[in-house]
């Protein structure tokens, strides 16, 4: 049975894509023209849209999500595990004749990966859905990525903004944002590749990271920037800039460590923490990814 849509306070809305993701294992990722040999592969449950609603759930507050399934067993094994994991799928659409999407990763012995997505179902949101009053029921933030058309994002942005609720975009994966989405945008989370791309120069460092969310800072309000490894820089917010290290574990897998950074930094906010409280929450829930004990 559905989850019913949660009506507390602290809410966090995800509108964004779901994945059947195939994990490879393998020595190394290959190269152009490379047949690698594996070692094992395993299906699991991704897209950013639901490993950033999983993460906010697991981060202790209300979490629900508008998106959309093919009528298949992928279909299936991803709401089954949006449920599982605590995340309300009232507003997960099925479409049939259409298959869910999908993603195919590769992860080397370092815990570095490459993936290929198909985006299927996630293509066919109905915008008109965000409409709907109930969606937003309690709802203080609202999280997108660019994994889906960039029409279900200025629509699910747009409501956002006449209701008052805060919208946090991770820009992942890079595409050109047009400004009638990148003005409604209250907070830009974006890693060293994106913020590169998006000509905020080359970040290899917390100090490259911090010039990287300043330029940024002069088309968004606030700007995360995460430089892996190195840790996170933060610009705008009422905060002057921020640098925070991040924490050092082990590595099992960088696999989804941006998700879970992104849905404890919205958690955080939905509970009223500032940036900076909600950026050394994420730093600490992507650590915990990272280590394989989240």
């Amino acid at each position: 049975m559905p989850v019913d849509p949660p009506t507390t306070p602290a809410t966090v809305l995800t509108v964004g894509s779901l994945h059947y993701d195939i994990m490879v294992e393998a020595e190394h990722l290959p190269r152009r023209d490379e047949t690698a040999i594996g070692s094992r592969w395993y299906p699991k449950f991704g897209g950013k849209g639901g490993n950033q609603a999983v993460s906010a759930a697991k981060s202790g507050v209300a979490s629900h999500m508008v998106g959309a399934v093919g009528d298949d067993e992928f279909g299936r094994f991803l709401r089954g595990n949006l449920i599982k994991d605590g995340v309300g799928d009232h507003w997960i659409a099925t479409i049939p004749g259409v298959g869910s999407g999908m993603s195919v990763a590769v992860q080397d012995k370092n815990g570095d990966y490459a993936a290929t997505i198909v985006s299927g179902a996630n293509l066919h949101i109905d915008v008109a859905s965000l409409e709907n009053d109930q969606v937003w029921n309690g709802v203080s933030v609202l999280v997108l990525q660019n994994e889906v058309p960039v029409a279900v994002n200025i629509a699910a942005a747009t409501q956002a903004r006449n209701r008052g609720v805060c919208t946090v975009l991770n820009a992942a994966p890079y595409r050109a944002l047009p400004s009638d989405l990148s003005t409604l945008i209250d907070i830009l989370v974006v890693n060293a590749v994106e913020a590169e791309m998006m000509g905020a120069g080359h970040v290899s460092c917390l100090d490259s990271a911090s010039d990287a969310a300043k330029k940024l800072g002069a088309q968004f309000d606030c700007v995360v920037v995460t430089a892996g490894a190195e840790g996170l820089a933060a610009w705008g917010g009422g905060n002057g800039g921020l640098k925070l290290p991040a924490k050092k574990v082990s590595v099992v897998s960088s696999h989804g460590a941006g998700d879970a950074f992104v849905g404890a930094l919205a958690a955080e906010l939905a509970r009223g923490g500032d940036l900076e409280q909600a950026c050394k929450a994420a730093s600490d829930a992507a650590a915990m990814h990272v280590a394989g004990s989240r």
